[in-house]
This record gives C-alpha cells, structure tokens and sequence, in this order.
C-alpha cells in the first residue's frame, strides 16, 4: 500500500513537472494548461520515456564541464545575459549541500540539457532522443491503464526497475531499423570500399577521382555527414599508398638509370618492406570486414567484426607510417645518393618513438650503399661510384695534378651525419693511397691499410658499417689515415729524398751555394753582357756545368746536378743575357706534386731578383777592382797642371763616395735577404717538415715556406712598389758602374798619353842637344802637345763629374724615396731591413 503510494507521489510530481514546463513556455497565453490537451500529453509520454530509459550517458559525469558547456553554448549564440543567469543558478545549485538536496547534480544538469537541445531540434516527440525513442504503439499501450501493476506500471509512470516485455530490445531494434533508413549503404560496405581504396584499387561506392586528386564519396549517396567524413578521412591512406607504390614502381622500372642509383634502389627495397607488413596487416582485415557487424543491443565481444570505428584504430599506426613514407617519397624525388641520405636522416630526428624506431630501420637500409662506398675508399683507395651518389668524385688529370686536382668533395652529396672534418679526412685517405699507386708506384700501402682494418675489427665485419656507427667510421678512417699519411711521407723522404731535392733548389735556384754563384757571374757575365739574340744556350749549358766542376757543387747527388738546367726566358729585341738568363730545376713525379708549374714559377721570379741583386754586387765588386789603384793612377799624373789634378782628385773621392753609399746599400739587403730571409724561412720549413702528418701538412709547409720568401724579398703584392723602386734603383747602379769604367779607362788612357808625351820629350830634348838647336819656349809644338792634353783631361773629368753629379743627385732621391715607404710597411720583417738601411736615421732626417 506504501509502495503504491509512492509510485502515485511521482507519477504526480511528473505530471506538476510538465505543467509547469508547458506553462513557462506559453506565457504570453493566460489560459492555464489543460491536461487532456495533446500537447500535454505528447510531453508527458515524451517525460516518461526519458526517466523511464536504461541507457547511459556516452560522457564522463563532470558537472562542472557540462555547465561550462552550457555556458558556452549560449554565450556564442549572443544570449550573454541568460549565461550569466545561468552561471549564478548553478553556483546556488551546487552549493546545497545536506537533507533534501540533489546527491547526483550532474546527471539532473545532463538531463535539462538534453531537453532543451531536443525542444529546440522541433521535430516530433517520436523522433527526438533516437536512441530513447519508442515506437508510438507501444506509447499509447504505456498510458493505458489495463493490468497496471502486472506490466509494471503505476499510474503512467514505468517502474525502473522492470522491463517484462523486452522494451528496451524493441528500442533498440526501432533504432537500427532508423539508422538503416537513413543510410543508403550500410557500414560493412563502406569498410570494404575504404579496404579497398587503402589498396590503391577502387571500391563499390569510395573511388578515385583524378580531377581533386583524392578518394571520394559520391554526395547523392545518402550517409550521415559523420559517417562521411570518417570514410574520407581514412580514405586519406590510399592516396598516401598510391604516392609511395607509384614511387616504387618508377624508380624500378628506370633502374638503373642514374638518377635512381643504388642508394635510390636501397631505399625502395626498405619501403617494400615495409608495405610488406601493411600488406599483411590489409589481409588480417579483409578477413574481419566479412564478419558481420552485430546490431546494438547485441554484445561487442560476440564476433570479430570490423567498424569504420575499429578500422580507424586499426589504421592509426599505418597511417603515420604511410604518410611518413609519402613525405620521404616526395623529398626524394629528385635527389640520389648522399643527398637523399642526408634528407632522410633530417626526419630521423624526431621525439616520436614510432617514428625514431621506424627511420632508425630506414635509414640502416638506405646507408648502406654509402658507408660500402667508404669502406672501399679508405682501405682500397676505389671509388666505384657509377650513378655519381658519393660525397667525392674524380676527374681525369695528368699524374702531377692528381693530388691536387684528381679528388674533390661534393658537398651537396655529403650526408648531415658526416661532419665535414670527417669528411676531408676520408678524402685524404684514398687520395693517398691513389697518390702512392699511381705517382709513387708503391704498394706498400696495402699493408697499412690491412692493419688499419685488423685495429678497428672492420676486417671481421661481414656486413660493413650502418646508420648510427659513425664513430666506428671515425674510428677507421682515422686508423687508416694515420698509417697511410705516414707510409706515403716515409717514401717521399727516404725513396724520393724530399728533403735533399729542397735544399738543392735552395742552394741553386735561391743562390744559396756562393762559390758557385761567383764563379758562375765569372765565366757567364762577358756572354750575358751580348744582345739575347747572340747568346747560345748550349755555350751558357756548358758553362753551368764549368761552374759546378769548379766549385763544391761538384760532390752533391748526380741526380741533384742532373736536374739544373739553363733556362732562356722569352726576350724581344735590345733584351741582353742578363735579362733572360735564368736557372730551372726538373721536379719530376712525384716531386712535381710539391714542385707544380706555378711553384716553379714564383721560384724563378725569387731567382730573377737574387740574380740582379748579385749582378748589382757583381758590378760593385768590379768597379771596386778598377778602382784600387786609385793612388798609383793619380800617382802618375802629377805632371798635369794643378786645376786638372784637384779636378782629378775631386771626381775620384766623388766616384768612391757613391761607391760607398751603394755597396752599404746592396750589401746590407743582400745580407737580409740571404741571412734574415733565406736562411729563417728554411729553419722553419724544417721544422714543419718534422712536424708534418700528411701530404697536405707538407704541401701547406712549403706555400708557407715559399710565401715567407715572397714577402719578406720585397716581392709580394704588399710591396710592389717597394720592389719597382729597388728595381731603378739596382739599374742606377749597373749604370754607375758603366760610368765608372769609363772614368777610369778615359784616366788610364789619359796616363798612357802623358807617359808617351814623356819619352817624345825626352828624345826630341836629345836630338835638339845634338843638333844644337834652339831650347823648347812655350810656343814650341812639345809644349803645345802638353797643352792639349791638359784641355782634353779637362774636359773629360769636367764631364764625367757632371755624370757622376747626375747620379749622385738621382740615386740620393731613390734612395730617400725607398727608405720613406717602410714606415708604412704592415710586414714586421722589413723593419730590421729598414734599421740596417738607415742604421744612423740619415735618411730618416731627411724624409719630411
């Protein structure tokens, strides 16, 4: 009797519940809500089948999130006010605590909202809540009175707690039979066209449309727009296997074209495999997709079946794969080789462990046509690289350029992974061992190379090096470039006595060996004084060999002498022997690698300025021979008149004075350049020679070497207009020893006059004696004759003071010009040049 009361209590609490809904809604109507009206009785059924459901909510029970909902919701439909009072009933709501409060808030502010969205949907009450509804048959028979209790109705009100009649099995049956109404194409078709569409092969419905480039679903077909975007979305698959299969199958059936090469072939086969196992995981669900999909009401574990839903989960995996791969396929396009390494190797870097582990995997397949290419390189010295995929390349060249010209780095072909140190050092690696084989025929490389691999456990290595093992590479090429350098220095030392053959161009083409060098100005200087069109080469041959005969060159190394030779330079017409004459050394293979054209070159420009530099010594020293008997000369002139011996006396000292001034002069910047220049530079290179690991330390040595020479020689681009005014400078010179030579043979001519003058005097005195004759007077012809040649004496040694003069003034100017540029100079070494030059600061007082 209790019980029958309480189902009456709610049954009326329901029933004062929609009066009151209704009664809100029609406000503006002052008639009160009839119960027998249908609108009343379409919401109280509507009520009834609402408290009446079994079915739960699809969302986690978060009160606070749906009332956020809410608020939202009607926040973006401009109904800000409403939000507001919403917000504010909802504090005062959830803050009752205590007898006669609501225990479970969220599922009473669940069901308002569900409500008000069905009521603003505006369809009929059959529909609203498809998964609640009932059919309206079974409505009527619910508000029918007959066998209340019996059925478990009170009062219209469905007791929760009972369904004899399987109500809930009809519901659900209505619902599919609803869905199968609105669906054109049920789901087991659709997962087999998205099956089919993951393959590249089009479906019943799921095609391939060319025009937008993607799989769709034609829109007359009627399907829920969920439903729609779902098959697109995992339609997305296909089009990313039709990208990757139709990489695949072009680069196979180009190969092997260049532009696909071994890398390229490496890096399909890796993606075979890996759609080897997508193509497995399609199998495993065809098989499912046959299953039927069970309806709602049955359970989800009864069969294996397979939904656009499970698909999608089937499908998570393989999709970041796939569109992985697709990004790599269209990176790789148009790259090969190194470069496409390096552009896989970019997404490698990833934090996803699916991606990391996946590219790990790749990249292990696709390395290993490169780190095979390395491996053969270092240890073998081969570079078999068809499809030009290698970070180095080769070109044809003649054995003296192979070094430096025959291997270069391709920078674009180098992979991220190596850095680039790494990478000149496997440069250097096989460049040695082809240098060795090629230049130095030698083989003993081989063994170097053997122990390299026996130290770092590659020659047990089966399978080469992978991705990931760079420092075991670093640690080969490292091995086998330090075995290899050495061998190659040890054979350029011992068999082919580097060192001997760089002092030898030092002691010949720098003018390092003196005795040779005087003697060689000796016995060459009277045919180098003849025009250059007279000159032989086979007589200047000879004499080269003369001069070594004659001098301690004569003990050095056959093969040493054998390479000097007498180069004539290219002249023109009014060039003399001085001018072209110069001296060459024959640097043979592999010498020639250190000893290029070039090299040669900028030694014969040093060979060019030393020569002149000891011609202009050579010329001093000459002038000083006809010079030193000076005293004897004027000595023998004492019977000229006394303005003629003071002129005489004064043109002699003017003559020693720029003598002096030149030979300070030319002897202090020979001494520079033979002590300060030649010798310290050689001291260094020798000690880079000791310290040199490789070819490249070596050659790096001797440009330095040859550069501290240039510089310091006043050669260099620094000094260019220091060495142009040297070079009028040392022309003064060669013509104030012209100018002297004349001086002194107009003086010895002019002492051979006196002297004859003396005996004619002498022997006509006689005859006069004899012949009683009248004495000599000043008019006679004797003393005419003395006359004379005192008048010719004077006016001699009236011009040349005027010449000497002239270059006095013009050498003092040089000389004040070449001494004012230092100061300005930026190498460090020409300040002790300029200390020697102008020890006192003479010249210094005056430059302004």
């Amino acid at each position: 009797m209790e019980e029958e009361e309480d189902q009456q209590k709610v049954a009326d609490l329901v029933k004062e519940l929609v009066i009151r809904l209704l009664s809100t809604n029609q406000a503006s109507d002052s008639r009160p809500t009839n119960p027998n009206s249908p609108d009343f009785q379409n919401s109280l059924r509507y009520a009834i089948r609402i408290l009446s459901s079994r079915l739960t909510p699809s969302i986690a029970p978060d009160a606070a999130a749906i009332a956020e909902s809410i608020k939202r919701r009607l926040a973006t439909q401009g109904r800000s006010a409403e939000a507001l009072t919403f917000a504010d009933l909802y504090t005062k709501f959830t803050s009752k605590t205590g007898p006669g409060s609501v225990n479970n808030k969220w599922a009473l502010i669940y069901l308002l909202k569900i409500m008000s969205e069905d009521r603003k949907a505006q369809l009929d009450t059959s529909v609203l809540l498809p998964n609640l509804a009932f059919a309206k048959s079974e409505d009527s028979k619910i508000l029918q009175s007959r066998n209340v209790r019996d059925k478990g109705w009170s009062n219209g009100v469905l007791l929760v707690t009972k369904d004899p009649d399987n109500r809930r099995d009809i519901a659900f049956r209505e619902f599919v039979n609803l869905i199968k109404e609105e669906n054109e194409v049920s789901e087991e078709v659709l997962v087999r066209d998205v099956l089919y569409a993951c393959q590249g092969v089009d479906g019943k419905y799921v095609k391939f449309d060319n025009n937008v480039d993607s799989y769709v679903l034609p829109d007359l077909i009627k399907i829920p727009r969920a439903t729609r975007s779902m098959v697109h979305r995992l339609c997305e698959l296909g089009w990313l296997f039709k990208n990757v299969i139709g990489y695949i199958s072009q680069c196979m059936d180009r190969f092997p074209a260049e532009d696909v090469g071994t890398v390229g072939q490496a890096f399909c086969a890796a993606l075979q495999d890996e759609l080897s196992e997508y193509y497995k995981l399609l199998a495993v669900l065809e098989a499912q997709s046959s299953n039927p999909i069970p309806l709602v009401s049955e359970s989800a574990s009864s069969a294996n079946y397979l939904s656009l839903r499970r698909l999608s989960v089937w499908l998570a995996e393989p999709m970041v794969k796939m569109r992985l791969m697709a990004d790599l396929v269209d990176k790789c396009k148009v790259l090969r080789g190194g470069a496409m390494v390096g552009a896989i190797h970019l997404h490698g870097q990833h934090g996803d462990p699916l991606v990391h582990e996946f590219m790990m995997k790749l990249l292990q397949r696709v390395c290993s046509p490169l780190f095979e290419m390395v491996k053969r390189w270092v240890l073998e010295g081969e570079l078999e690289d068809i499809f030009a995929e290698f970070f180095i390349v080769s070109q044809p060249v003649k054995a003296e350029s192979l070094w430096r010209e025959g291997y270069r780095l391709h920078t674009t072909m180098l992979p991220s992974f190596i850095p680039p140190s790494l990478a000149q050092r496997i440069l250097r690696t096989g460049k040695s061992i082809n240098f060795l084989r090629v230049c130095c025929e030698d083989r003993g490389w081989a063994d170097a190379a053997t122990e390299a691999a026996t130290a770092t456990g590659t020659a047990a290595r089966r399978g080469g090096f992978g991705y990931g093992e760079t420092d075991a590479l670093e640690s080969l090429v490292d091995e086998a470039a330090k075995r290899i350098d050495k061998h190659l220095l040890d054979v350029m030392y011992k068999r082919y006595k580097f060192k001997e053959h760089c002092l030898a161009i030092k002691r010949y083409l720098l003018l390092g060996q003196g005795d040779f060098v005087q003697y060689l100005l000796d016995i060459v200087g009277p045919d180098l004084s003849e025009p250059a069109n007279t000159i032989s080469s086979f007589k200047l041959a000879g004499l080269l060999e003369s001069a070594v005969r004659s001098s301690n060159a004569q003990y050095d190394d056959s093969d040493i002498l054998d390479r000097l030779r007498v180069k004539m330079m290219p002249h023109e017409s009014g060039d003399r022997g001085w001018d072209v004459f110069s001296l060459e050394y024959d640097a043979r293979v592999p010498l020639d690698t250190v000893f290029t054209e070039s090299v040669m070159a900028r030694y014969l420009r040093i060979f060019n300025f030393l020569w002149k530099l000891k011609r202009v010594e050579h010329a001093l020293i000459g002038a000083w021979k006809t010079m030193k008997p000076n005293c004897i000369t004027s000595h023998s002139l004492t019977k000229l008149q006394h303005v003629v011996k003071l002129q005489l006396v004064s043109t002699l000292r003017r003559c020693q004075v720029i003598w002096v001034e030149m030979n300070h002069f030319v002897s202090n910047l020979q001494y520079y350049i033979m002590f300060e220049v030649l010798e310290v530079s050689w001291s260094n290179f020798l000690n880079e020679m000791e310290i040199a690991k490789d070819l490249d330390d070596l050659l790096a040595a001797h440009e330095k070497y040859l550069d501290s020479i240039v510089e310091k020689s006043l050669l260099g681009k620094r000094s260019q207009s220091l060495c142009k005014s040297l070079s009028v400078i040392f022309d003064l010179i060669l013509r104030f020893r012209s100018h002297a030579d004349r001086l002194y043979e107009g003086i010895h001519e002019l002492q051979t006059r006196i002297m004859e003058s003396s005996l004619s005097s002498r022997d006509q005195n006689k005859s006069r004696k004899q012949l009683n004759s009248r004495s000599a007077d000043p008019g006679s012809w004797i003393a005419d004759g003395r006359k004379a040649l005192t008048q010719s004496a004077g006016e001699f040694l009236q011009s040349m003071g005027q010449d000497l003069d002239v270059i006095a003034k013009e050498y003092s100017s040089l000389q004040e010009e070449f001494i004012s540029q230092f100061p300005v100079q930026q190498h460090v070494d020409l300040k002790f040049l300029f200390f020697r030059l102008d020890y006192n600061e003479f010249y210094g007082r005056l430059c302004p």
